[in-house]
């Protein structure tokens, strides 16, 4: 009998990815406009510079095992109470310069005063640029009655809790958010997964993850044995995790719900 919904935050319930493309374009139409630069190659610079650079840090292996990835470094503050975050938000400005000077370079343009003023530009773009799926809140509206709803993401506090203060009305459906940075160890890891059941009095038997990462939310899930559901919008290929049921649209949920508490 399934009591609780798990969801993902990222890609699940908001469109994040949405939200970023839409930062860098506004962004780097910026740069387009002051230097007649193609918007695009522009953005495809920055990103791949920001990977490399991130992947260079200290932070790394501590952002890899929370789940924070190259491009919320581009805008999160990380006011977390931890050392490895302290690290981070001090680190993160001149990563963040870095990152759109070196993209700005490899296009020809050599101006660090720009790349500063990008690398500001960018965190007020993407806070100006949140992005819910369509039927998120339908489908929330409709569960809530029925199953007890938990969030469990992966990031940094601050940040994972910016994204809900720009996007409110997500808040109120969850009887408890967790977030990896302030457990301490993120998704896929079982420990997380089994802190997420406990805080709902619930066995692995009865609860289920919705989520989009096959290697963080359905990997995750069944290291504890629990159910998975993959929502997989954007027809990307499968690895070798294997998730028990697999959907398009979260209103897909509703016959595998009833299919299962029958």
């Amino acid at each position: 009998m399934i009591k609780a919904i798990f969801f993902d935050l990222d890609d699940t319930l908001l469109w994040d990815q949405r939200s970023v493309k839409k930062a860098f374009e506004a962004t780097c139409q910026v740069a387009a406009d002051k230097y007649n630069l193609d918007r695009d190659a522009l953005e495809e610079a920055v990103r791949k510079e920001a990977s490399e650079l991130y992947a260079g840090y200290e932070t790394y292996e501590f952002t890899k095992m929370i789940g924070i990835n190259p491009f919320e470094g581009l805008w999160g503050n990380f006011l977390d109470d931890d050392d490895n975050f302290r690290k981070m938000k001090e680190i993160m400005p001149t990563y963040r310069k870095e990152a759109w000077t070196r993209g700005l370079k490899a296009l020809g343009v050599d101006d660090p005063d720009f790349g500063h003023e990008l690398a500001e530009r960018f965190p007020v773009e993407r806070r100006n640029h949140p992005f819910v799926y369509d039927e998120s809140f339908n489908v929330l509206d409709e569960l809530k009655n029925t199953y007890s709803l938990l969030l469990l993401t992966n990031g940094s506090p601050d940040l994972q809790n910016t994204k809900l203060d720009i996007t409110p009305e997500l808040v109120p459906y969850f009887d408890h958010i967790i977030i990896s940075g302030a457990f301490g160890r993120g998704k896929p890891d079982p420990t997380i997964f089994e802190h997420a059941l406990e805080q709902m009095g619930l066995t692995k038997e009865e609860a289920i993850m919705v989520g989009d990462n096959l290697m963080t939310d359905i990997l995750g899930a069944s290291r504890v044995g629990m159910k998975s559901v993959w929502i997989n919008r954007h027809n990307k290929e499968r690895n070798e995790v294997v998730p028990d049921f697999e959907i398009t649209h979260l209103e897909e949920l509703y016959p595998i719900l009833a299919e299962l508490n029958k």
